[in-house]
């Protein structure tokens, strides 16, 4: 049996259970779509080798379609994972768009993660922005509709650069491969911004802040796995060792915090948490030794999971409550005591507790940052550990669940939203003991890393104890940022108010311009047509009695004309 699927690859049974459930109006038989086609992607992951196979000659291209190596391995394992509880947790809906979007979504990021070839790697790059965004429609409402169309207008960019850089690459190097390729050129650079787009780069972020909390309950859990992640997979293969990354993912750890402690929206504080994760993997990217790439591995697998767990349980709350905005919640551990307690896993992970996941994954970074001697940019990623306590370790749970009681008294979240919840949560704690089933899945094996040293242990419940203790000492004198309805103005703001003001006020001008620039030529032209007019009419110069000396002159002047042509002539 398993030779059967030897050479399949796994992107293909959850692309075809996507396009079959955007046909088929049984409800039923999507949900069982949306659960086998990731088993049988995971049965195609287990009986493949390592190699490369789905060679394809087309149009004078070779495509390599199916490139399975240690690094596509572990990030095809997670995709299937997290397809697979995607589609448990959203068993309760019944929306075809949904369904089907999110299989063909989850789908296409695992062929690009199989891509050895960058027009492989751009068709599967654009057939996440094309069905991820229909997540986000399925809100179906006009912010949502909004939010859709400017993510798909920037996503729909990035594949733009990279077919661009791809092309300009190809030219340069004669190779379409999707191996390394640097900064060095710029078709190199042009793919490398468009893999900054997806991979929410400082000032290039604000899609995912505006999109991710807009989307449907379910579409919200599916869009935080495969984008962002399929974007760190594609700077890791092509960027690796660039030092620029060092300090882009510095900054994507710090920002956040900030926007974070402040906002009200608590699908939007995890959506900007998403950028701090991401900030780790892009400076392990940025380092590019074997500890770091490997550390940017297990962190992305790790986050997949307990980022899914904490959009989960805000998807829980908003389905149940309607409304994840922190100044309208709270209490909810009474009547909701089992999302309550997932919720809490996820954030003990996300804040790298020992015995959690991310207590065993991203200090392989920070220990990679501090060998490399980076220690400036060390501090901040110490900085940013304690921040993301504050906004998701204790905001989340404090303010949904506990804090001031909102009196309001809902109905537990639905069983199929219990489960995939907790699978995600017995995940964060088994990879969090038994690292080891996780670190032999790393793409480089030669770089050896123990995390349960004293002084890891010590030092990392020292920085919680001392974020703990800000957070109680903050709200116990009032000074720490109240939860209330606000608007917080991101980098979007230049181009999303100032950039359609100074659209406007362009627009405006250049019709200015065009009116009176009308206006000038039609009094022109009414000056000459008059003039014209004059001469010509038959009250005009020309019909009016000519004076027999006049008749002379212009008799002259004609006759020295031709003589003048006649003698120059040859």
């Amino acid at each position: 049996m398993s030779e059967l699927f030897t050479h399949i690859s796994p992107a293909w049974p959850i692309i075809f259970g996507g396009l079959i459930a955007a046909i088929v109006p049984n409800n039923n038989v999507r949900k069982v779509l949306a659960l086998l086609a990731p088993i049988l992607a995971g049965w195609c992951w287990y009986s493949l080798e390592l190699g490369t196979y789905g060679v394809v000659e087309f149009g004078g291209f070779t495509l390599e379609t199916l490139r399975y190596d240690a690094i596509s391995r572990i990030w095809s394992l997670i995709f299937i994972i997290a397809a697979f509880l995607n589609g448990l947790y959203g068993l309760h809906e019944k929306d075809r768009v949904t369904d089907a979007a999110g299989l063909i979504y989850a789908g296409g990021a695992l062929g690009a993660v199989f891509a050895g070839d960058l027009i492989t790697l751009f068709m599967f790059w654009e057939l996440t922005a094309i069905s991820s965004v229909f997540l986000i429609w399925s809100a179906r409402n006009k912010a949502a509709t909004k939010a859709g169309l400017r993510y798909l207008a920037i996503h729909v960019l990035s594949g733009v650069l990279l077919l661009v850089g791809a092309i300009i690459h190809a030219g340069e190097t004669g190779s379409w491969a999707f191996d390394h390729i640097g900064l060095d050129s710029p078709g190199g650079f042009l793919i490398f911004i468009a893999f900054g787009i997806k991979c929410a780069f400082p000032f290039l972020h604000n899609w995912l802040q505006d999109a991710y909390p807009k989307a449907t309950v379910v579409g919200t859990v599916i869009l935080s796995a495969f984008t962002t992640k399929m974007a760190i997979y594609a700077l890791l293969r092509g960027f690796s060792g660039e030092e620029s990354l060092i300090y882009i993912g510095a900054i994507m750890t710090v920002f956040p915090v900030f926007f974070a402690v402040v906002e009200n929206d608590l699908r939007k504080v995890l959506s900007y948490s998403v950028n701090n994760q991401l900030g780790f993997m892009v400076v392990g990217i940025g380092i590019g030794s074997n500890l770091a790439l490997n550390g940017t591995a297990a962190h992305a697998f790790a986050d997949i999971i307990f980022k899914g767990l904490l959009f989960m349980s805000m998807g829980a709350v908003l389905h149940r409550v309607g409304t994840t905005k922190a100044s309208e919640l709270g209490g909810l551990f009474k009547s909701m005591p089992l999302t309550a307690f997932f919720c809490i896993i996820g954030a003990m992970t996300i804040s790298a507790f020992p015995l959690f996941s991310a207590f065993v994954t991203k200090s392989m970074i920070l220990a990679a940052v501090a060998e490399d001697g980076h220690w400036v940019v060390w501090i901040m990623l110490l900085f940013a550990s304690a921040g993301v306590l504050e906004h998701s370790g204790i905001k989340i749970p404090y303010f949904a669940f506990f804090g001031h009681d909102s009196g309001r008294r809902v109905r537990e979240a639905p069983v199929n939203m219990l489960m995939a919840m907790g699978l995600a949560a017995l995940m964060c704690v088994y990879l969090g003991i038994n690292y080891g089933k996780l670190y032999d899945l790393l793409p480089f094996q030669d770089a050896i890393y123990a995390p349960y040293t004293f002084d890891h242990i010590v030092g990392q419940m020292q920085l919680l104890l001392g974020a703990i203790f800000a957070f109680a000492l903050l709200m116990r004198i009032g000074a720490y940022p109240s939860e209330k309805r606000s608007v917080n103005l991101d980098f979007d703001w230049v181009y999303r108010r100032f950039g359609d003001s100074l659209a406007r006020w362009v627009w405006l001008m250049l019709d200015r311009m065009s009116a009176a620039a009308g206006n000038a030529w039609d009094r022109a032209m009414r000056g000459i047509g008059g003039r014209l007019y004059q001469v010509f009419s038959p009250m005009g110069t020309l019909s009016r009695d000519i004076p027999s000396g006049m008749l002379a002159i212009w008799t002259s002047a004609l006759l020295a004309i031709v003589l003048i042509i006649a003698y120059f002539s040859p």
